[in-house]
């Protein structure tokens, strides 16, 4: 039976991984594909036999890339203020995109996972529970795979699991059989411009559900579980601070799931608080997120419940997910922390609250319009010296971050101001002290110098890797 792409003209906006894994999969459903993208040419490369009926149009958004278009797929770094955008909505054109088309096709079950923060290492692990139940799975979406591309390779025995961010989410009319909010805080106000926007778009992870899926939500997170209403299915809810009738709790120091999210509806100790191989108490709540996730599987879908046994081994042999509070190297008594997923303050907050050694921390990169009074107040209770880096500018993390410095008193030796990560580390080496810890962990996102946060951690383990 003919896809409904077959035939189709599909136009596809912005090419970076997104875009490029659209561009080579729409072909085999029967598509005719225009790429755009504002970027010039000389910025791709491009072999023409990855992309098949293709036609590239490069450094503008022409309103001719529109004609006789049947649907856009919006990539998700291209706002909806991008006027093609505009235009095809006035037009009456459908909006789609690689979240949206893999989930219309997928097979298997698929859990999906937003949130402010605690996305992509609450997915691995979620992951990684269902993979040790015996699950053929598939971790993909905004964090590894474009799962467009392994689609073929999914079988309906098997099981997704998939990061979702807000800017895929905001047009999506799908939502996956399981999907959970695990926070919503004040994060790309820059796109969204408010947090009713903001907290719309996140809400789609599950208010296109069906009767008998599953919305896991955190009873700590006021946005989070403000969205039970939102979803048609059955909620599964996780705290750190109280207990919950159906999914996963700390009491005291153990970490409990129970419920109809427990494979035997009675509840069971998984592991201590300490025994949890993670920093911090987001990562606690990670750790219930990905249990209360992973415990549901058998409520959404024919499959049998997990062993609370398998969940455990996946909780206690879990490692830091590379960039988020990862250990990189210790130096005449000094350990680096790289902790670029930090693009936000609200992540920088639970970064602070991580650590009780005496804290070196570099913070920089460009401002996403949050507010940033109670991360400064945070970070210059806690570190010993904040080295501030990246290009001068209103928009600047290190230049907003040094105005609040210097309204909160701050001393001027309790703080430099450099221009490249480069010079925030040799700063760092210089004033660290045995036993401190130098943390990356930016609260700025890295495209004022870097291609992603995953480039601007690369770059802080090569510079620490060769002091």
């Amino acid at each position: 039976m003919a896809d409904a792409l077959h035939g189709k003209r599909v136009l596809v906006l912005g090419f970076a991984r997104q875009g490029q894994a659209l561009a080579r999969w729409l072909p085999t459903r029967g598509a005719q594909v225009v790429v755009n993208d504002s970027r010039p040419a000389d910025q791709f490369i491009i072999y023409p036999d990855d992309y098949p009926n293709t036609r590239f149009i490069f450094g503008d958004h022409p309103e001719d890339a529109l004609r006789r278009i049947d649907l856009v797929c919006v990539s998700g770094g291209v706002s909806l203020d991008n006027p093609l955008v505009a235009l095809a909505v006035e037009k009456g054109i459908p909006l789609s995109n690689d979240a949206q088309l893999f989930i219309e096709r997928c097979p298997a079950p698929v859990i999906g996972i937003t949130g402010s923060a605690g996305k992509t290492t609450t997915t691995t692990l979620a992951g990684e529970m269902i993979r040790r139940a015996g699950y053929d799975t598939w971790v993909g979406g905004n964090i590894g795979h474009v799962l467009l591309d392994v689609l073929p390779q999914i079988r309906a025995e098997g099981v997704v699991v998939m990061e979702l961010s807000s800017f895929q989410l905001e047009i999506m009319t799908r939502s996956p059989q399981i999907g959970a909010v695990l926070n919503i805080t004040p994060n790309h106000l820059d796109r969204h411009k408010t947090m009713e926007n903001y907290i719309r778009a996140k809400a789609n992870i599950i208010a296109h559900q069906y009767e008998g899926d599953i919305a896991v939500l955190c009873e700590d997170d006021p946005n989070s579980i403000g969205l039970e209403a939102a979803s048609p299915g059955e909620i599964v809810t996780f705290s750190a601070r109280k207990m919950v009738a159906d999914g996963a709790f700390l009491m005291g120091e153990r970490v409990i799931l129970a419920g109809s999210a427990s494979w035997d509806a009675m509840p069971h100790v998984l592991v201590s608080k300490s025994e949890i191989p993670l920093r911090g108490d987001h990562n606690v709540l990670n750790v219930l997120a990905a249990a209360a996730i992973a415990g549901s599987l058998g409520l959404a879908t024919d499959r049998p419940g997990i062993d609370p046994n398998v969940i455990r081994q996946a909780i206690l042999e879990f490692r830091p997910v590379a960039h988020r509070l990862e250990f990189v190297r210790t130096v005449n008594q000094v350990t680096y922390i790289n902790d670029s997923i930090a693009t936000a303050p609200e992540r920088l907050v639970a970064a602070l609250k991580s650590f009780e050694e005496p804290l070196v921390l570099l913070l920089g990169g460009a401002d996403k319009d949050l507010p940033w009074e109670s991360a400064a107040h945070l970070a210059l209770k806690k570190s010993r010296h904040i080295i501030l880096f990246g290009k001068e500018g209103e928009k600047q993390v290190g230049d907003k971050v040094l105005r609040l410095l210097r309204l909160l008193g701050a001393r001027h030796d309790l703080f430099t101001r450099v221009e490249t990560l480069d010079d925030a580390v040799r700063r760092a080496h210089e004033v660290a002290r045995p036993g401190d810890i130098v943390l990356l962990s930016p609260g700025g996102t890295s495209y004022d110098a870097y291609r992603d946060f995953e480039a601007r951690g690369e770059h802080f383990r090569q510079l620490v890797a060769g002091l």
